[in-house]
C-alpha cells in the first residue's frame, strides 16, 4: 500500500494515505516524469502536502481544480491545511452553460426483490409507519408503535413512528414544507400501511394534510384524531392491527432496477472521502442509471465550489438554469440570515484533512458519478425523471437524508470518514472512507470503501457494492435497522409562533 495519492495530474498537492513523518522522501509522479519531495513536517493521514512551491495567493490544486489560495508562501514538502489556505469563493456568481458530458451507454436492467404497490411504485421494505401531524402527539405515536410491534406477522417487517417537532406554530414556507414532507412519507412505497395520527387543533391537521396527500388507498392509509376518541392508544393499536393484516398480503417479487431510487449523502467527511467512498458511490450511480434506475444527490451548500461541474452535466439548458437557481437560492438563504456562505467545513471535517469548502465540495460531488443530470428537484418534490437528479436541501445529515426519502428514495447511501449511528426513514447504508473506521465501528458501518486506499480495484469493488445494494433492496438489513434506529427531520427556516 502506498503512503500517498496524487489524484489528478495537474495537482500541486498529494494526499497522505498514512501519516508521513518529517524527513520522509517521496517519489511523486508528475507530467514529465517523477520528482522527489521531502516532508518538511508531519503530514497526518488524509491531509495534503505541497509538491511544488506555491507563492502567497497562489492557487492550490486538488482533483484538478482550485480548492483555495495560499495565505502565505508554501514550500515543497509542507503541510497544507487551514493555517495556510483560504477559500477563493465569492458570493453570487454568473454562470455560463458549457455542456461537458458524454452520453451514457445503456445496460440491461438488473433486478431485485421488492414489494409492488397498487400505484405501481415498489418498496424495498414492508413496514407500518405512524406519521404524527404535529409534535404534540409524538409520544403517543411512539407508544403505539412500541405496543403494535407485538402484532407484526407475515411479510410485515416492523412498525415505526416518525416523531417531529412541527405541524403547528409555523408560517409560510415552514408550514408548507412540513405538510409536503409528511405527505411524501405517507405516500412512500416502503410503508405497506400508514397511520396518520393527528391531535385535532393543529394547523397541519388531517383535513388540511389530505390536500397534500392526494389520492390514496383507504386500506393502506388510515387516520386517527386523538381529541376525537376516548382512548387514542387503544384505538391506535387497533388500527395498526388492521394495517398489519392488510400489509401482510404483500410479498416480494422480482422487479427491474428501473423501479429503484437511491439517495446519496455524506457526513463527517475526511480527507479520503473524495478518494474512496464518494467515488465508489459515484460509480454506483453511473451503474444504476445506466440500468434505468434513479439516483438523487443533495446537500446544496456542499456543492458550492464544484457547482459548475454539475451545471455543465445538465442534459438541457433548462436544467442548467434550474441548477443555477437552486445554488443561488441557497446562497441568498444564507445572506438573508446574515450568515457567511462559506462557513464550512466542520471541525470533524478539518480534523480529517478537509481545509476549505471547495476541498469538501469537490470531494462531495464525486458521489454524482459522470452521467447527465436528468432532473432538478425543489425541497419536498418527488422524482419524476429516471437518472441522476439534484435535490435542493441543506447539508444537515438528518434533514438531507429525510429529504431524499421524501423525494422517493427507497435507500439512502451515506458516506462517512468519522462515523455516525443515525438513520433516516429508509434503510441508510453507511459507507466508511477508511478501514480504521470500518474496523472500529462495525456496529455502524455497512460497507468499507477504505479498501480502495489499500490497492483494491475500483471496478471489482464497485460491482461488489452494486450487488450489496441490490441485496439491501431485496431485504438485507443494514446496521441502523438492526439497532432499531429510524430518524426524520424537517427543514425549518422561519419564525416559530
Amino acid at each position: 500500500m502506498q503512503d500517498f495519492i496524487k489524484i489528478n495530474d495537474s495537482d500541486n498537492v498529494i494526499v497522505a494515505l498514512n501519516s508521513i513523518t518529517t524527513g520522509t522522501e517521496l517519489t511523486v509522479p508528475v507530467e514529465d516524469g517523477e520528482i522527489t519531495v521531502t516532508a518538511q513536517e508531519e503530514i497526518p493521514a488524509g491531509h495534503k502536502m505541497a509538491i511544488r512551491e506555491i507563492p502567497a495567493d497562489g492557487e492550490i490544486i486538488k482533483y484538478g481544480f482550485r480548492i483555495g489560495n495560499a495565505k502565505e508562501d508554501i514550500h515543497k514538502g509542507q503541510w497544507i491545511h487551514t493555517h495556510n489556505i483560504k477559500t477563493a469563493l465569492g458570493d453570487l456568481l454568473d454562470y455560463t452553460y458549457e455542456p461537458a458530458c458524454v452520453p451514457q451507454e445503456e445496460k440491461e436492467e438488473a433486478t431485485f426483490w421488492g414489494f409492488e404497490r397498487k400505484d405501481g411504485k415498489v418498496g424495498v421494505r414492508n413496514e407500518i409507519w405512524i406519521i404524527p401531524t404535529v409534535g404534540c402527539v409524538n409520544n403517543v405515536a411512539t407508544a403505539i408503535a412500541r405496543e403494535a410491534k407485538a402484532y407484526v406477522e407475515g411479510n410485515v417487517e416492523d412498525v415505526i413512528a416518525f416523531p417531529h417537532p412541527y405541524g403547528c406554530s409555523q408560517m409560510g414556507d415552514d408550514q408548507e414544507h412540513t405538510r409536503t414532507i409528511l405527505a411524501d412519507l405517507i405516500n412512500h412505497p416502503n410503508a405497506g400501511g400508514v397511520l396518520v395520527l393527528g391531535l385535532g387543533c393543529e394547523n397541519s391537521n388531517i383535513d388540511e394534510l389530505k390536500r397534500y396527500i392526494g389520492e390514496y388507498d383507504p386500506e393502506r392509509v388510515r387516520f386517527l384524531v386523538a381529541q376525537e376518541c376516548e382512548d387514542e392508544m387503544a384505538e391506535g393499536i387497533k388500527v395498526c392491527k388492521e394495517l398489519i393484516a392488510y400489509a401482510k398480503g404483500f410479498s416480494r417479487s422480482e422487479v427491474g432496477t428501473s423501479k429503484l431510487i437511491v439517495g446519496m449523502k455524506c457526513g463527517g467527511s475526511d480527507g479520503l472521502s473524495g478518494i474512496t467512498a464518494n467515488p465508489l458511490v459515484g460509480r454506483f450511480s453511473d451503474m444504476l442509471t445506466a440500468r434505468k434506475g434513479t439516483t438523487i444527490l443533495t446537500e446544496v451548500p456542499e456543492m458550492f465550489g464544484a457547482e459548475t461541474i454539475l451545471m455543465n452535466r445538465c442534459e438541457t439548458k433548462a436544467l442548467f438554469e434550474k441548477t443555477v437557481q437552486m445554488i443561488n437560492d441557497f446562497k441568498n438563504y444564507f445572506k438573508s440570515h446574515n450568515q457567511t456562505i462559506y462557513e464550512n467545513p466542520s471541525p470533524g471535517n478539518k480534523k480529517g484533512g478537509i481545509s476549505t469548502l471547495e476541498d469538501k465540495s469537490l470531494g462531495c460531488t464525486q458521489k454524482s458519478g459522470s452521467s447527465y443530470v436528468k432532473g432538478v428537484l425543489d425541497y419536498g418534490e418527488t422524482v419524476k425523471t429516471p437518472g441522476l437528479n439534484l435535490l435542493s436541501a441543506p447539508g444537515n445529515d438528518l434533514v438531507a437524508a429525510t429529504a431524499l426519502a421524501a423525494a422517493g428514495a427507497q435507500i439512502v447511501l451515506f458516506t462517512t470518514g468519522r462515523g455516525t449511528p443515525f438513520a433516516s426513514p429508509v434503510p441508510t447504508v453507511k459507507i466508511a472512507t477508511n478501514s480504521a473506521l470500518a474496523g472500529k465501528k462495525s456496529n455502524w458501518i455497512d460497507f468499507n470503501a477504505g479498501v480502495l486506499a489499500e490497492d483494491a480495484d475500483m471496478e471489482e469493488t464497485a460491482q461488489e457494492f452494486f450487488d450489496y445494494i441490490l441485496e439491501v433492496a431485496s431485504g438485507r438489513r443494514v446496521c441502523s435497522e438492526e439497532a432499531g434506529f429510524h430518524d426524520m427531520a424537517i427543514f425549518k427556516q422561519g419564525v416559530t409562533l
